[in-house]
């Protein structure tokens, strides 16, 4: 009688259980770094175009750019969900249960979606005051957060999809909805920001209906794709398993996901109403520098989220020193880059400065955030990407203490505590130091979860 992993090995939709690991790491990686590069461009290309439109217009955006990012993360979340269960389903060989819980997770993307959009209706005034805006800028903020609040349903919806093919290894397909939604918002930026071929551009709310244009496209896409893998859009599906049963198991790895990567950003959030008291071209700079991070970033965040299904199918099948050794491969990856980009950056800072503003206030700003925030890339990469293992194996709530400990026990007070006597640099510096503490943390806590004191047992999940 053929064992547990034996059957898992034959089973062909379990793509990622076979095979060297370190190529299955690139395979899963290479097209995702496409895929996350052209969604980080399209932060750098409205950034570059509001900028064009004045000083005030470029902190406005600076202001929205961590909110906006926190919102987006609680859409990594739900696709990161999705990506786990459905990955451990296909590991264990489980196909029908597979296919209800990846039908269930679009159904609480598009709910989550419909829920969190009017919230931030209701809510977009308050918190942008509550984060020191000034009455100059609250206005071009507005023009923005109006129409993105009720488009967040189809970034919710387009998030879920890509979970769910992330989820059985078609990471092309992923990379190829991500590339369409960005060539979309490339082209309508221009045209929808400062006006082009006779249209009168929209200013700072161009940016998002640019980027609601691009989610309408990517969900079309997406939905294509998914009815030429094993995993199609099946609602019935549902119908076919323990729903309370599946959606616990979802919904135990997509809310503690959604937070760990919104945490980050609502932190950012914070260090940026910090530096509001330090003036427009402070928060300007810190907006720029941290477009150009995020940038650069792209291939730890493309292994973070790559590592979940490599992970995932592999502590589905029992297979637990494949998925050890992805993880121990993938932080090597991670200190490597990281302090290459780090020393890039850092030595053309003003250069990569003057790409926002030709301002001299704003660019000083945005070198010095450059020459101190990059030496913790290394570390970051390694959060993100334990994040992402913790996250495939039913350990979520690990990966959460971790990024919230993070912000709250060393960014946050780091920056309080020194902005009086170091001004700006204290949040620099704040942001340096979470990232080489969460990185040590990070690694310290794979250790003991993943080799010390392992789950042996697959999580339960009956159809």
């Amino acid at each position: 009688m053929a064992t547990h992993a034996e059957e898992t090995l034959d089973n062909p939709r379990a793509k990622l259980v076979r095979g060297p690991i370190a190529g299955h790491l690139v395979r899963q990686t290479t097209p995702a770094v496409v895929g996350v590069a052209a969604i980080m461009s399209v932060g750098v290309i409205d950034a570059y175009f509001i900028g064009q439109l004045g000083a005030n217009e470029l902190a406005a955006i600076s202001f929205i750019f961590p909110v906006i990012t926190a919102l987006q993360s609680l859409g990594v979340g739900v696709m990161v969900g999705i990506n786990s269960v459905v990955s451990r389903a296909l590991g264990e060989g489980d196909d029908e249960r597979a296919l209800a819980r990846a039908n269930l997770g679009l159904m609480l993307g598009l709910a989550a979606g419909i829920t969190l959009g009017l919230l931030l209706f209701v809510l977009r005034q308050p918190l942008f005051e509550l984060m020191q805006a000034d009455e100059d800028i609250l206005p071009l903020i507005d023009q923005y957060m109006l129409p993105y609040s009720f488009g967040f349903v189809l970034m919710m919806t387009m998030m879920g999809a890509n979970g769910v093919l992330r989820g059985q290894g078609a990471a092309k397909s992923n990379t190829a909805v991500l590339i369409i939604y960005s060539i979309v918002n490339w082209i309508l930026d221009p045209i929808l920001i400062t006006g082009a071929f006779g249209i009168e551009g929209f200013g700072v709310a161009g940016a998002a209906y640019a980027t609601i244009g691009g989610w309408l496209v990517g969900i079309i896409v997406a939905f294509w794709l998914l009815e030429r893998h094993d995993l199609p859009f099946r609602p019935s599906a549902v119908t076919k398993c323990r729903v309370g049963v599946q959606l616990k198991a979802l919904t135990r790895v997509a809310g503690p996901a959604a937070f760990t990567n919104s945490i980050n950003p609502a932190g950012l959030a914070i260090l940026t109403s910090l530096l509001a008291a330090e003036g427009t071209a402070a928060v300007a700079g810190f907006g720029a520098g941290g477009r150009l991070q995020s940038f650069a970033v792209v291939p730890l965040l493309a292994l973070s989220g790559s590592i979940g299904a490599i992970v995932g199918q592999n502590w589905g099948a029992r297979q637990y020193d494949r998925a050890r050794r992805a993880l121990v491969q993938a932080g090597l990856f991670c200190l490597a880059y990281g302090l290459a980009s780090a020393l890039l950056l850092f030595s053309f800072r003003g250069w990569f400065a003057e790409l926002f503003s030709d301002e001299t206030q704003t660019l000083e700003a945005t070198s010095a955030y450059l020459a101190i925030s990059v030496w913790g890339y290394a570390g970051y990469g390694v959060l993100i990407v334990v994040n992402g293992a913790l996250n495939a194996i039913d350990k979520a709530s690990n990966a959460l203490a971790l990024s919230i400990s993070r912000v709250i026990l060393v960014m946050v007070p780091f920056a309080w505590l020194l902005r009086g006597a170091l001004g700006t640099q204290a949040v620099y510096l704040a942001e340096l130091a979470a990232n080489l503490t969460g990185g040590l943390a990070a690694a310290a806590i794979a250790w003991w979860v993943l080799w010390k004191r392992p789950d042996e047992k697959p999580s339960a999940g009956d159809a």
